[in-house]
């Protein structure tokens, strides 16, 4: 037997917003990035509308890109003089990842960080208060997900908490929130999205429902994104967009990720390098690798038109570039002296990382020292050449 773990209430749509009005409660902490949500105007319509269903509310602001862990204490702190009964995360997967730990230390003032790094370790939550996830951003499907990603600055690394008890009681997508995104932003976060949709099919979870949201994620990614990248203010696409992200994190709360992801932590962690920017370049060498174990890739192929898993590699290539994202690490500017200094802890990091684990082969960390090197240089992953150049 299996179960389906999915936000519990979803409204989705152009609008959907409103449903704020509609919660039952006491008090509310709003948790949030920079300034964004405020100059849009939807944070202080998100406020409104809890004030009208007669909730008090409070605003955490500034939670950073990539937060960090004393930054889910702090929130934490206010919480818990506020005492809230819902908690809301609103704009950018970092605020809502963010407001996802700062709810589990609410709850539980004396837990430690370390502990809950361990898959599965998050005590039970929802003594206090409940979830609502409002996602700006069109990529990480966190507001449908057991999962929060927090970076430990002292260690540069960044880690994944991974628990069932972190997915959220409500979540809203409204493609209205995702106008004032820029393109840039648009592009990662899309990109993103795909990534979720192609590591959610092949991991070595089977699930049917997984399967179907994977599938439909990544061609509607393929159809709406370019477009939300130069018309911005397309609802249509935005929504589209934004329910692809959902479909995509609902696909791997349910079969969840891979070595892509596991790569890209430890870049973003250590040289802050977005982290959409990263899966996509890493995506298509993941692939190749990956073929070796998993014949799965073509049917992915063919839901883009297309047919083999090379087929795949290169449209997503081809797409990373229709949006302008990079396509080399080095384009971000990393030297390769740097590189080469930090190459093993990366790797031993990567492999350690929890969504290897759920990669549909198994790699060693000189394979992922292997993926990490042709991708910082923009090549192509060829096994062939790497036996080759090891004789």
């Amino acid at each position: 037997m299996s179960k389906l773990f999915v936000a519990g209430e979803v409204f989705h749509g152009a609008g959907s917003l409103e449903e704020l009005k509609n919660i039952k409660g006491k008090k509310a902490v709003l948790v949030t990035g920079g300034s964004s949500m405020k100059k849009s105007g939807t944070l202080d319509k998100a406020v409104a509308y809890l004030n009208e269903a007669g909730i008090e509310t409070k605003i955490y602001e500034g939670v950073e890109e990539d937060p960090s862990s004393e930054t889910c204490f702090k929130g934490a702190e206010l919480m818990k003089e506020f005492q809230p009964d819902w908690i809301v995360g609103i704009g950018g997967c970092s605020a809502i990842d963010a407001a996802k730990m700062m709810w589990v230390f609410y709850e539980y003032p004396d837990a430690d960080f370390e502990s809950m790094i361990k898959p599965f370790s998050v005590p039970t939550l929802r003594q206090k208060a409940k979830f609502i996830a409002i996602p700006s951003t069109s990529g990480t499907g966190t507001e449908t997900t057991g999962l929060a990603v927090i970076t430990d600055r002292e260690k540069g690394v960044k880690y994944p908490i991974v628990s069932y008890e972190l997915t959220p009681d409500v979540a809203i997508i409204d493609g209205e929130i995702c106008a004032s995104m820029p393109a840039h932003v648009t592009s990662n976060t899309g990109l993103d999205a795909l990534t979720h949709c192609v590591e959610a099919y092949v991991s070595n979870i089977d699930n049917n429902f997984a399967d179907a949201l994977s599938k439909g994620g990544l061609k509607i990614v393929f159809d709406n994104l370019k477009e939300a990248v130069k018309n911005p203010n397309n609802i249509t696409a935005r929504q589209n967009m934004h329910d692809a992200s959902f479909m995509g994190g609902l696909a791997f709360n349910n079969a969840w990720l891979g070595i892509v992801h596991s790569l890209s932590h430890q870049v973003g962690a250590l040289y802050g390098v977005p982290h959409g920017a990263c899966n996509a370049i890493f995506l298509p060498n993941v692939i190749r690798f990956n073929e070796k174990e998993s014949s799965r890739f073509p049917d992915l192929a063919k839901v883009i038109g297309k047919e083999t898993t090379e087929d795949l590699a290169q449209a997503i290539e081809t797409l990373r570039s229709e949006v302008n994202n990079q396509s080399a690490i080095k384009e971000f500017g990393i030297s390769r002296e740097d590189w080469d200094k930090n190459l093993d802890f990366m790797a031993n990091n990567a492999f350690l990382d929890p969504c290897t684990g759920f990669n549909p082969r198994k790699p060693t960390v000189e394979e992922l020292k292997d993926i990490y090197n042709a991708c910082y240089e923009g090549l192509v992953y060829s096994e062939d050449k790497v036996l080759n150049a090891a004789l």
